[in-house]
């Protein structure tokens, strides 16, 4: 504010401090609140090591990273995408001497060629394990970077199944309530959310969404009213 700069609050995808803010905005408590990791939906995201990946770029924004940060930040990033690229471009091919130094590690041999990123991917298989069979770097590869390199392709799955949730929501996050909409007028809504939604007030689809007793369903038919309520208004 002292920046003149818009307010930002985390998300529930950025930080474990937007999944209490936004806990306590939706639902409330009545006892007091304790930060579980459980109570985040997107906590594989939300991992210790990747801190600085999801938010050094807004705390830059924000004025809050100094410049030294921010370069140590920019290169540890592009670093993690450079070995990535090489790990990826980078083949070994059935009966070399590359394939029977891996051939142990594997359940079963290699049969056709493999990168190493995707040797990566097998079971039992480590960074150092394969990181050196082929067009080894010109430079040691820090620690920090090879555990984010091994994390992304052995979770490879699983992140992708929750960033497009996460892209979901923040569908949902862009589709701003009405301040004065009339819940009780919605068809289909149970008396029980009208009133919920009507106490709360959420500001977006996804806030009423995480309010405790609104179904999958019953944001369907809000979305649905929006719709009806943007086309009244245009022919109007």
């Amino acid at each position: 504010q002292a920046q003149g700069k818009d307010a930002w609050t985390p998300r529930r995808d950025e930080a474990y401090l937007g999944v209490l803010v936004d806990d306590l905005i939706t639902m409330g408590t009545k006892e007091p609140y304790r930060m579980f990791t459980s109570r985040a939906e997107y906590r594989l995201i939300l991992r210790e090591d990747n801190a600085d990946m999801r938010l050094t770029e807004k705390g830059h924004e924000l004025g809050l990273v100094s410049e030294e940060r921010w370069t140590a930040f920019c290169e540890k990033r592009e670093a993690i995408e450079q070995e990535t690229q090489r790990m990826k471009s980078s083949w070994i091919v059935p009966n070399t001497p590359e394939a029977e130094l891996i051939n142990p590690k594997l359940e079963t041999p290699i049969s056709h060629e493999y990168s190493l990123l995707d040797l990566l991917k097998r079971p039992g298989v480590e960074y150092a394990d394969v990181a050196n069979l082929k067009n080894a770097p010109e430079h040691p590869v820090s620690e920090q970077v090879s555990e984010q390199v091994q994390i992304s392709v052995k979770y490879a799955g699983y992140i992708s199944r929750q960033a497009e949730d996460i892209e979901r929501l923040r569908r949902q996050e862009n589709t701003l309530l009405p301040e004065n909409m009339d819940y009780s007028v919605i068809d289909g809504l149970s008396n029980e959310v009208k009133q919920k939604l009507s106490e709360a007030r959420p500001a977006t689809l996804a806030a009423a969404s995480r309010i405790q007793g609104v179904t999958p369903a019953a944001v369907s038919l809000l979305l649905v009213h929006l719709k009806k309520r943007a086309i009244s208004s245009k022919s109007a």
